[in-house]
């Protein structure tokens, strides 16, 4: 099971928020209040996702931990809108402040069920996919809830699209039905 690191400027906060994670039912490192310690732990760890403020205590900031975190490892910024603004850098999922407990919980779930399939997808080596024609009205719902993602958790367009086509293998639904519940968590 992959591992969340936590790594926020104050102690207390990453306290919090590790209570916040254990409680949902993840597994959490000890937290974080350094780049340089977020780092040191994600290198013991096999896999698994940071969650990192924007600047932290050693004066580290966001992206230089998510340059020198293991490829084994997603990432999540949390902000305040204005500075993830300023955030470049494909690849990074963010959240800003204020963060609602659904969506942390919602994006946290999302970046370790991309993991999964990615590992999944190592381990089978599959064949090239086949394009599918879809009907305009699925294809209608499917780009609303990409667009969502997009937004919400700054996702690529791909990596939204592989997110709801993973969510449908994992729940036995469609693309149609996996990109309706993608519309109605975030509505």
């Amino acid at each position: 099971m992959a591992t969340l690191v936590v790594a926020l400027p104050k102690q207390e906060e990453a306290s919090k928020l590790k209570g916040l994670l254990i409680r949902n039912g993840f597994d959490v490192a000890p937290v974080c209040t350094s780049g340089a310690q977020a780092i040191t732990v994600a290198d013991e760890l096999s896999d698994g996702l940071i969650i990192c403020g924007y600047r932290l205590s050693d004066g580290m900031m966001y992206r230089d931990v998510y340059e020198d975190k293991p490829k084994s490892f997603d990432f999540l910024l949390l902000a305040s809108e204005a500075k993830l603004a300023e955030v470049e850098g494909e690849g990074i999922t963010c959240l800003a402040f204020p963060i609602k407990v659904h969506d942390l919980i919602a994006s946290v779930e999302m970046l370790l069920s991309r993991q999964r399939r990615l590992r999944r997808a190592k381990r089978e080596k599959s064949g090239p996919g086949k394009r599918f024609n879809r009907d305009p009205e699925e294809q209608k719902i499917l780009n609303q809830a990409k667009a969502i993602l997009m937004d919400k958790n700054r996702m690529t367009e791909p990596e939204a699209f592989r997110y709801i086509q993973k969510s449908a293998m994992a729940s036995g639904n469609t693309l149609k039905e996996s990109a309706l519940m993608v519309i109605e968590l975030y509505s």
